[in-house]
C-alpha cells in the first residue's frame, strides 16, 4: 500500500555494527547514513543514500506504515539487498551487504511484509 514513510539506512558491513543504534555508531566515528522519503502516491519507489566512500556497507530498507519511527513487525515492511526472505529474525549482514563504487551504485530491494507465521517475505509481483 502507499501508507507511511520509507527509510533507508547504511551501516558498516560487519555483523557487530549492522542495525546498531545510530548514536553509538556516530559516537565511535563509524559509517552511518539514513534517508527518509514519503511514499509516492503512484509508480516505482526510488531512494538515494550517499555512502561516505567506496566500499562495502550494510543496507536496510523499511516501510514505516504507521509513522511511529519504530519498526512494528506486525505492520511495517523491510528489505535487504539480497532480496532473500528475512523471516522472523534480524537480517544477516551477508544478505544485506552492498558494494559501493566511486560513482552511482544502483540496486533493487523488494519490500517484505509479514506473511503468516513464517515472518517477513518478499512481495509477489
Amino acid at each position: 500500500d502507499r501508507k507511511g514513510r520509507l527509510k533507508l539506512e547504511l551501516y558498516p558491513a560487519n555483523a557487530k555494527d549492522f542495525l546498531r543504534d545510530d548514536r553509538e555508531l556516530l559516537k565511535e566515528g563509524k559509517a552511518f547514513r539514513r534517508v527518509w522519503a514519503d511514499m509516492p502516491p503512484t509508480g516505482a519507489v526510488e531512494m538515494c543514500i550517499q555512502a561516505p566512500a567506496p566500499g562495502n556497507y550494510g543496507l536496510f530498507f523499511t516501510h514505516d506504515r504507521d509513522g511511529k519511527n519504530k519498526f512494528n513487525f506486525w505492520t511495517d515492511g523491510g528489505g535487504i539487498t539480497s532480496n532473500t526472505r528475512i523471516g522472523a529474525s534480524k537480517p544477516k549482514i551477508a544478505a544485506s551487504t552492498v558494494e559501493v563504487g566511486a560513482g552511482v551504485t544502483t540496486i533493487t530491494i523488494r519490500a517484505q511484509y509479514l506473511r503468516g507465521l513464517s515472518g517477513l517475505s518478499p512481495m509477489k509481483n
